[in-house]
């Protein structure tokens, strides 16, 4: 039976691959075959498996479902790869939700932790979620001892357990952000960050929060929330974090456009594909770049939103360990 119409047998089981990079999801592979499936076992394999998280759009910027694998062509650093994985199916996530608490969200902050609250309601009953505060420092939104809620109560107090004051350590809180998804049980990883894209006392630097986004299987969703003074507004990072994981920024032009747009990141989050296929030793290059191309009888002018590269040496490194 084919990939995308073996679903409901993949949902609750797992591939764990030594060495593979980007992603995991929740699918079982046989090492011989990645598109046959395997009824109830974990398969433990050497194979190298680039799986890719993609959202497709049409020319209106609506999301688009029902594609085949057929429809999707994948090109690493200009050479096409075969699809070796094809999935469809709103599969539980583990996601980050990182709000900016720093003094100058203070006006913004019933709308801010609103908005994020509609995104958890919107999401996968079954996701696992937490919430980091940052402003001086990274703080977690959950008790102590727990890393991870799908109780939406608990994470509505995790989004007020922050208080606005202070100064904005965006680096800081999105590697912190980064580091805690991969603690997740969930293969698919999600980090959604709202804040004005400043950064004033991180202990880490741009090139190094950027460099662990690259190096991470996660998509990055932004928001970037500021006023036309503002001193402390970057706009371009928060433009740069989601390019390069496969995500996208949105700039809602007031605060009663920020419930809608994490109710289009949820629902996109939800509705994406997973196209995996295996890398070429000989392709060159240890930063590898990475276009996915659709198109499909009856619709026009389709985008597929990925992430645009990986590092190829994370396979070597990770094999070593």
């Amino acid at each position: 039976m084919g990939m995308a119409r073996n679903t409901a047998a993949l949902r609750n089981r797992r591939i764990v691959i030594p060495g593979a990079t980007l992603l995991f999801f929740g699918l079982g592979l046989r090492a011989g075959n990645p598109e046959e499936s395997n009824a109830g076992f974990t398969i433990r394999s050497d194979v190298r498996l680039v799986l890719l998280d993609v959202s497709v759009k049409d020319r209106s910027g609506g999301l688009v479902s029902g594609l085949s694998k057929q429809d999707f062509t994948v090109v690493e650093n200009g050479h096409p790869q075969p699809i070796s994985v094809f999935a469809n199916d709103d599969l539980p996530v583990t996601v980050g939700i990182v709000v900016d608490e720093s003094a100058s969200m203070r006006p913004k902050r019933v709308d801010v932790l609103t908005a994020a609250l509609t995104f958890i309601q919107e999401s996968n009953a079954h996701d696992e979620i937490f919430v980091l505060n940052f402003n001086d420092t990274v703080k977690r939104g959950l008790p102590d001892g727990m890393l991870f809620s799908d109780d939406v109560a608990q994470l509505k107090a995790a989004l007020y357990r922050g208080v606005p004051q202070g100064r904005t350590a965006l680096n800081d809180a999105v590697i912190a952000g980064l580091n805690q998804l991969e603690r997740g049980r969930r293969d698919k990883k999600t980090l959604v960050v709202i804040s004005d894209g400043g950064d004033n006392i991180s202990e880490h630097t741009r090139k190094q929060m950027l460099a662990t986004v690259e190096g991470s299987i996660a998509t990055v969703y932004t928001i970037g929330i500021y006023d036309a003074d503002d001193p402390d507004r970057n706009p371009g990072v928060l433009r740069e974090l989601a390019k390069i994981s496969g995500g996208e920024a949105y700039f809602p032009e007031s605060l009663a456009n920020l419930a809608p747009v994490c109710r289009r990141i949820a629902k996109d989050i939800r509705a994406r594909y997973t196209i995996g296929y295996i890398p070429p030793s000989d392709n060159g290059g240890t930063l590898r770049h990475i276009s996915v191309k659709v198109s499909a009888p009856g619709h026009e002018k389709l985008s597929a939103h990925t992430r645009t590269s990986y590092r190829y040496d994370e396979i070597t490194n990770q094999k070593k360990k």
